[in-house]
């Protein structure tokens, strides 16, 4: 039997216009096409809004959002590539991953710019100043012009910040937003970035915010590989955004004490909110458990995807506890750890239970 249509229902949707306007800002919430999380989107934007669209950021669960896509991964002579020089993938409507291209800097970056009613956020700004070959604000501000057309916006303010503010692989295209308009850079300097996000008595304890408009970012202080370190919560998408401290790759502990208490305080965090995925600053992992590309490689086409679950905050600070007090490389299937020895540093014992597998050779 044919499944009947559903209907429309403005009660429903909070918008007081007929069910035949396309004005209503986030579909029809009670439509069965709509999975959980759509409702929160504008797939029924009209084209030309003749007022600015006010979204509605308040999501039960996450938000829809797209994660399932191959990053591009460099090559084995680096000056033939001919891939993006940054490879923008768009998570939902108001969320966008970016990275920079293996070959103009083998860390390979990842930056994130979400969007609010008020405003936009830019996570980090890559590993490369030159914007001829690294194009950050060219790429942000024409994702950001689109946006503003589509939402009937004449202006979006954009704010910057950093994961960590000492961190070279994340700073340095800041450069190129040094004479923007209407952009608001939060201060790298560790103490007069603690008194911008309030947190100048309570480092490294308590939380500071981003008010977006409507999407209030978290800001959870997060020392450990980087004194200043911190990382960005997101209650609309449940998205932790944690840098350097917890990615799939070479974790470099600069103080081990900060690195588990920082972990303790994420793993809290993640107990007490909604958290359905964590994106660190770069893939260094192959999609093997345990091996991982080395220093320099600007060639990676078996690596693992960005995304990590909660579950690993628990492994890495088992893991973190595991290695105070040792100078050791510390294998994990989805993460390296580096305490107290060189990053090029040979591979430690090979952790029971987990498959020595490996990979292809690309070439």
């Amino acid at each position: 039997m044919p499944q009947s249509q559903p209907t429309y229902s403005p009660a429903l949707s909070g918008n007081p216009q007929s069910a035949t306007s396309r004005s209503y800002p986030n579909g029809n919430p009670d439509a069965g096409y709509n999975p959980p999380g759509v409702r929160n989107t504008d797939s029924a934007l009209p084209l030309h809004p003749a007022e600015p669209v006010m979204h509605n950021y308040d999501a039960e669960g996450p938000a829809a959002g797209q994660l399932g896509f191959r990053w591009t991964y460099g090559s084995n002579v680096a000056a033939k590539n001919r891939d993006p020089r940054v490879q923008v993938v768009q998570y939902n409507e108001d969320t966008f991953v970016m990275r920079q291209n293996v070959c103009i800097d083998w860390q390979a970056p990842f930056t994130h710019l979400l969007f609010g009613n008020k405003g936009a956020l830019l996570i980090d700004t890559g590993a490369t100043a030159n914007g001829a070959y690294y194009p950050l604000r060219e790429t942000v501000d024409a994702v950001i012009e689109r946006w503003a057309y589509a939402r009937g916006r004449k202006k979006v303010p954009l704010t910057i910040a950093f994961t960590s503010g000492e961190d070279v692989a994340q700073n340095q295209g800041l450069v190129q937003f040094m004479d923007r308009p209407d952009t608001t850079v939060v201060p790298k300097p560790l103490g007069v970035m603690k008194q911008h996000y309030g947190l100048s008595s309570s480092w490294p304890d308590g939380t500071g915010t981003i008010d977006l408009g409507d999407r209030v970012i978290t800001v959870i202080p997060t020392p450990g590989t980087h004194k200043d370190g911190v990382s960005f919560y997101d209650p609309y998408c449940d998205i932790l955004f944690t840098g350097d401290l917890l990615f799939p790759g070479c974790i470099n502990i600069s103080n081990e004490g900060d690195f588990i208490t920082s972990l303790e305080r994420l793993q809290g965090f993640a107990a007490a909110n909604p958290v359905q995925w964590i994106l660190g600053g770069h893939i260094d992992m192959m999609f093997v458990p345990g091996k991982h590309y080395p220093r320099f490689a600007a060639y990676k086409p078996y690596e693992r995807v960005l995304e990590m679950t909660p579950a690993l905050i628990d492994d890495a600070l088992a893991s973190a506890r595991a290695v105070q007090g040792r100078e050791v490389k510390f294998i994990r299937p989805d993460f390296v750890l580096f305490n107290g020895v060189s990053p090029d540093a040979r591979a430690g014992e090979w952790p029971e239970g987990v498959p020595d597998i490996n990979p292809p050779r690309p070439y």
